[in-house]
């Protein structure tokens, strides 16, 4: 399951990564506000499902070092590329 949460947490950084630099500045530059809700709702969904697999952890008896690092890179910008 590690290479889901892993798998899972790269693509959670790279919508992160599209929506800063392709969807605010079509927003703002382009204007263009569609590309934010649309990139934003992905980088939101894979994120609840980042957290959600690292929750699906705790039942999986995940060390605590371990839990506590992928709560920290899923709330740091390009944590999960860490």
């Amino acid at each position: 399951m590690k290479h889901w949460v892993t798998f899972v947490g790269y693509l959670e950084g790279f919508s992160f990564l599209i929506l800063m630099f392709y969807a605010m500045p079509m927003k703002y530059i382009g204007g263009e506000p569609e590309m934010v809700s649309l990139f934003g709702s992905i980088h939101g969904g894979l994120f609840v499902v980042y957290v959600g697999l690292l929750l699906l952890g705790v039942g999986k008896h995940w060390t605590r070092t371990a839990l506590i690092h992928g709560f920290i890179a899923a709330i740091v910008p390009a944590g999960p590329f860490l």
